[in-house]
């Protein structure tokens, strides 16, 4: 439930980092008045059974899978494109149940990803100085749509709920269902290591599916369809306003973040539900603890995520909890950790004893975003990754988590299901002079589509390592 001090509107009587100067107030208004009327885009109760199985990923009995575009356009909402993320998330999902033995839940960067914080209000293009591209809910990519107009939240607000329309029509229509065969798509791996362990996984899995059939196990609809929750990072305060709902929905209050499986059942209330999205999280240039964006996501009821990395200080994680979640309610933070690959060895350990050590242990989730802290620029001025700085920041996340008796609960990444030729390496050994081929990102590289099933094999296949027993030496 909400302090009693803070409504949908408190955050304007804070300092706010990144807004949004609409020049024409009368339009703003007209727009955020026109969102208040329109039904929410995502109902109470799945933002309810979100937080459940968030809960569960806290304390370690499931993995969280977090995926989608850097900027969403409005563009992308198409069949083709929307299918062809559900698909790549659903095959991430499966290697990541047979390499960590356990449930998956998986939340897609889409439905709403259309903001983007920018360091500069304007760039160079062509030689020319423009506002910033701070993406479809605010301006336009084509150089004369440059100018912020608040329509565009409208905008968004149709995009979204047909990309929320489609991806349920088509979950409940089969895409998902595991009867059907599956294209792993494995024929780009050029290292003959990697390939084995591939198809190792891939038979596998088939294999697992193909028993099921014969003894009649897969006749269930657990393997008819799955769930897909949405998110996107709630920079536009106006648009997150607006469609905040005061709604009533049966409580769970978790009993103590050190009974995983206690919990009371009390009677109806009402709570604020933030209904853009089943999961919204503060970027790392907007969780300033006294800032507008962390007292908006502070009352609404839904599940939030906190990019944190080498610019947040450890004493600042405990008050930053404290005030977004101050009755340690298991799952509802994530917290998503962005260092860098060289920078993860020295910092991850100090944030997770500061949260392990204190009342939010076993509440948190923790998450690893290997993309944004390892972005670098070609010579020629493009912005790429390297394949190989994502995987080590990975591992590296993964072995400090064991280390320190935590879980590292899930990964954060920024992909596509097309063939974008935006980050370097990986099976098919992109390299710089690959990039021009189908660099089509507004924003920030993402991981193609081969090169994201490559990363969920290959941290499948540490989990399988450690799970391997050791042979006793003769």
């Amino acid at each position: 439930m909400s302090s009693p001090d803070w409504t949908p509107d408190s955050w304007r009587s804070k300092p706010i980092k990144h807004a949004t100067p609409y020049p024409d107030q009368a339009s703003l208004k007209a727009a955020t008045a026109k969102l208040g009327r329109l039904p929410p885009i995502v109902h109470p109760r799945e933002i309810i059974d979100l937080k459940a199985h968030l809960r569960d990923v806290a304390q370690g009995n499931a993995f969280l899978l977090q995926g989608g575009d850097c900027a969403e356009l409005f563009d992308y909402c198409e069949q083709n494109s929307i299918e062809s993320k559900i698909k790549l998330l659903l095959q991430m999902s499966l290697v990541l149940i047979w390499g960590a033995d356990k449930r998956v839940v998986r939340i897609g960067r889409m439905a709403g990803q259309y903001a983007k914080p920018r360091s500069s209000p304007t760039e160079i293009v062509n030689g020319k100085e423009v506002p910033s591209f701070k993406g479809d809910i605010i301006n336009g990519h084509a150089l004369e749509d440059r100018e912020v107009d608040a329509g565009r939240l409208v905008q968004a607000y149709h995009h979204s709920s047909a990309t929320h329309n489609y991806i349920r029509a088509s979950l409940s229509s089969g895409l998902a269902d595991l009867h059907r065969p599956l294209d792993w798509g494995l024929g780009h791996v050029k290292d003959p290591t990697l390939r084995a362990k591939y198809s190792e996984a891939v038979n596998s899995m088939t294999d697992m599916l193909r028993f099921l059939h014969t003894i009649g196990a897969n006749r269930t609809d657990k393997l008819d369809t799955v769930d897909l929750f949405t998110s996107h990072e709630g920079l536009v305060l106006e648009y997150e306003q607006a469609l905040t709902r005061l709604l009533e929905r049966p409580r769970i209050t978790p009993t103590a973040c050190s009974e995983p499986d206690g919990v009371e059942l009390e009677p109806a209330v009402k709570e604020y539900y933030d209904t853009s999205a089943h999961f919204l999280w503060i970027g790392d240039r907007t969780r300033q603890i006294d800032g507008a964006h962390v007292e908006f996501f502070r009352g609404v009821a839904n599940p939030i995520g906190v990019k944190i990395g080498p610019t947040t200080p450890v004493e600042d994680l405990l008050p930053l909890l404290r005030t977004l979640n101050p009755t340690a309610e298991p799952g509802k933070i994530t917290l998503i950790t962005r260092y860098g690959a060289s920078r993860v060895a020295e910092l991850l350990p100090l944030h997770i004893r500061a949260v392990e050590g204190s009342e939010f242990r076993r509440c948190v989730v923790w998450q690893c975003d290997p993309m944004h802290g390892n972005t670098v620029s070609t010579p020629s001025g493009v912005k790429t990754r390297r394949f190989r700085d994502i995987f080590s920041e990975l591992r590296q996340t993964l072995l400090v988590h064991r280390q320190e008796g935590s879980f590292m609960g899930g990964v954060h990444l920024e992909l596509t299901g097309d063939a974008v030729t935006e980050c370097l390496g990986g099976g098919e050994a992109l390299d710089e002079d690959d990039l021009s081929t189908n660099y089509t990102s507004y924003c920030d590289p993402r991981l193609n589509e081969k090169q994201a099933l490559e990363l969920a094999f290959l941290v499948a296949d540490h989990y399988r390592q450690e799970r391997r027993p050791l042979v006793p030496q003769i």
